[in-house]
């Protein structure tokens, strides 16, 4: 139950268990065709898609050095560890970052949006980090930001590495220029594999202002693919096997049924583990639906309990970041979990603290999760 790398379906890991091929062979050209033309459906978008062979932050910082220049005037909202990477790759990269700085498990409002573009008429790009992965928290009004980076043709990026997959997140129905997934995430592949899509403006942009970098140079994998289907560099073979049968699986599944279930699972772990006298650390308007990030009760001691919930009942969750730590644990709700997954994570969190000494309800907090679950 961390928040990534997620749980991996059985079929999805047999998939790497292949031969390797040529990556210059039809081979391969069949298999990257369908990752991208797949990739392309789960972001519900036309625009060209790239995936990369890399961790999320490899596609995000491919995202800066191929878009902003020295100079560049670039809005970002931060409230949290991965916000905060990212303005500083922005800073490192050269741009005027104006960034909208919140306190960790709250958003940057709409209203603050906009009054940054009000005072701003000359801003450069957009960007923003869908879902924190380190507080808990979503910015949950990406459909009305087009409305303002429109103003003066400002690119739209968003990072959705933690999120896309697991909740509605239209490309082009939103007028998003470039946004980055993580396979290891809502996709529910291993890691190493992060797709990136790109506008049609963004793409020339990119050709025609080329990044002095040689492996995310996103002109370079525009020109390999429409020439020959193929890639600039080796790819990692076995994870794009992967990949490719975890988008086989959402599809299966339907984007609709996918992000009601998790929804609807998110829903019931926020309810059953408040039930157990827990608390959500993100304002309640802010929560993520893929973390749940709880505060730790009064003395409860973060190893202690993570290791004997490890330990004694075989669920993993992951622990805060830098302030946070020893303040707050997160449980991950992505990707193939389902009812057993939140029961189960449910009732081992709640005998955790039993044996801890915290009195808990479990019976209750069981009832009110499996009542959340009946529309599952």
């Amino acid at each position: 139950m961390l928040p990534g790398p997620t749980n991996v379906p059985e079929r999805v890991t047999r998939a790497m268990f292949t031969h390797i091929i040529n990556h210059r062979s039809p081979d391969f050209v069949e298999l990257y065709t369908e990752v991208i033309e797949k990739t392309q459906q789960v972001f519900q978008t036309k625009n060209d898609v790239v995936a990369l062979s890399s961790s999320g932050t490899g596609a995000v910082e491919a995202s800066v050095v191929n878009l902003i220049k020295k100079g560049d005037k670039v809005i970002i909202p931060v409230n949290g560890e991965f916000s905060s990477r990212l303005s500083q790759m922005l800073e490192w990269q050269g741009a005027n970052v104006i960034k909208l700085e919140t306190t960790p498990g709250t958003n940057a409002t709409l209203e603050q949006v906009k009054e940054a573009f009000d005072n701003n008429n000359d801003v450069k790009a957009f960007y923003v980090v869908h879902n924190e992965t380190s507080t808990g928290t979503q910015v949950k009004y990406l459909d009305k930001i087009s409305e303002l980076t429109s103003r003066n043709d400002s690119y739209y990026v968003v990072d959705s590495i933690s999120l896309l997959g697991g909740v509605e997140l239209p490309v082009d129905k939103w007028n998003i220029d470039v946004c980055m997934a993580g396979s290891q995430k809502a996709l529910a592949a291993p890691p190493g594999i992060s797709p990136i899509s790109v506008s049609p403006r963004a793409k020339k942009y990119m050709i025609e202002n080329p990044p002095p970098t040689m492996y995310f140079n996103l002109a370079r994998y525009f020109k390999y693919y429409e020439e020959s289907k193929h890639t600039p560099f080796t790819p990692a073979l076995p994870l794009l096997y992967a990949f490719r049968e975890a988008l086989r699986m959402i599809l299966e599944e339907g984007m609709d049924a996918r992000i009601k279930r998790h929804k609807i699972c998110s829903d019931a772990l926020y309810s059953g583990l408040s039930a157990i006298g827990l608390t959500p650390f993100a304002k309640e308007e802010d929560r993520s639906i893929t973390i749940i990030a709880l505060n730790y009760l009064d003395g409860l001691d973060d190893n202690t309990f993570r290791n004997t919930l490890a330990n004694k009942f075989r669920v993993l969750v992951a622990g805060g970041f830098g302030n946070l730590k020893g303040k707050v644990f997160r449980v991950g709700c992505m990707g193939e979990v389902h009812r057993y997954h939140v029961m189960r994570t449910i009732s081992a969190i709640a005998s955790t603290l039993d044996m801890m000494g915290y009195k808990t309800n479990t019976v209750n907090a069981l009832k009110i999760a499996e009542e959340k679950l009946k529309n599952l």
